[in-house]
């Protein structure tokens, strides 16, 4: 405008032309009702959705109490009923396999029963496959448990952290996968966080020699190498056919009971575990609760995965293992020195990262692609 003056900016912060000498723009633009002011955001719209809040909690609580019963079974002695002193350590990790796989693929099966699935029932991926991520799968499992009679439960789950590398080996090996730079630089920062917790402090369990804590760590590359191998041969598996969630739930949790029953009887433990849960009642009480807790942890999993994200999904993990490392040094008294802290902080710190750049990369890339406005 020439010559025109703009009254001061109203109490509500918008600033309106005079109309005396203003362009038929100008009183174009004077027309436009000021902004109100924004509505006050009470403190329980800050908070998350109860949605939200009920997957943080399923999870966390589910798999934290499967993390303290785990480490409960593998490492403290089971007292006969009345007694105060003695017992036996449970020494059949074999025994939990097939408790976690065999509750796992009933429900799944009851699952699809409910939803009259009939269909999915029927596996469209052929036995035989099934069966080889199954045995791969036990064998992991098995070594994790196996773990914590050598090594303390805070370093069986550094060491499981450190997953994302062998899976990256065998992506790279068996699907010519390519990675970002992101994630090869997260894989460094994992190794050296958990080679910092490894050489930093005790890491043996208390009733294992300093000296023997070497099995542990062997048992764990073990699980880290056929884990990966589950992992990357289940993802390309699956690809090639249409199985939905359930049904390849049932299928490769009972393929592995199979699997898991199998070794139980070539190795000669099937007597000696049903002798073991026969004497110490207790034990069946902790194995039911671990694999109802584990079930329980993955429908979850599921649920947030499908509703919300991975993004979620990964935090929510990545803080669950954190805290149970510091719930299992509370409760077990494990003693973590400040440096293993160091190491922990930063490998969950770079799983944390690792998340957050992937979910950014995706949100950015159809604002990336997106077709430029068309000029009028």
């Amino acid at each position: 405008m020439q010559g025109g003056a703009t009254a001061p900016a109203a109490s509500d912060g918008a600033s309106i032309a005079t109309a005396g000498h203003a362009s038929p723009a100008d009183m174009e633009a004077a027309t436009v009702e000021p902004a109100l002011p924004a509505p006050r955001t009470s403190i329980w719209g800050l908070l998350p959705s109860w949605r939200v809040l009920m997957c943080v909690f399923g999870i966390m609580g589910s798999l934290m109490i499967y993390a303290l019963l785990q480490e409960r079974i593998m490492t403290k002695p089971y007292l006969l009923p009345g007694a105060t002193e003695g017992g036996e350590r449970f020494t059949t990790s074999l025994v939990l396999v097939l408790a976690n796989r065999l509750a796992a693929a009933v429900v799944a099966g009851c699952v699809l029963l409910y939803r009259g699935s009939f269909s999915e029932l029927r596996n469209k991926a052929p036995l035989y496959k099934y069966m080889m991520i199954s045995f791969s799968n036990v064998i992991a499992t098995s070594c994790q448990y196996e773990a914590l009679k050598w090594v303390t439960f805070p370093t069986q789950t550094l060491a499981k952290c450190a997953k994302m590398i062998p899976v990256m080996i065998w992506g790279t090996a068996m699907s010519g996968k390519k990675y970002s730079v992101v994630e090869y630089v997260v894989g460094v920062m994992v190794a050296i966080g958990c080679t910092i917790f490894l050489t930093s402090g005790s890491i043996n369990a208390k009733h294992a020699a300093a000296s023997d804590s070497w099995w542990g760590l062997a048992l764990m590359v073990g699980y880290l190498g056929f884990d990966g191998f589950t992992s990357t041969f289940q993802e390309k598996l699956f690809a090639g056919y249409n199985v939905t969630i359930y049904e390849q739930m049932m299928y490769v949790n009972g393929c592995s009971s199979v699997a898991a029953i199998f070794f139980l009887v070539s190795s000669g433990k099937l007597w000696e575990s049903l002798r073991f849960v026969t004497r110490y009642p207790a034990v069946v009480t902790d194995m039911s609760v671990l694999s109802v807790s584990a079930v329980t942890g993955q429908f979850f999993i599921t649920y947030t995965i499908k509703e919300f994200g991975a993004l979620l999904y990964a935090t929510i993990m990545t803080i669950r293992q954190f805290l149970s490392v510091l719930i299992s040094n509370v409760v077990f008294a494990h003693h973590m020195s400040l440096l293993q802290w160091v190491g922990a902080v930063l490998v969950f710190g770079s799983l944390f990262y690792k998340s957050y750049a992937k979910s950014a990369s995706k949100a950015a890339k159809p604002a990336a692609s997106a077709p430029a406005p068309v000029q009028g």
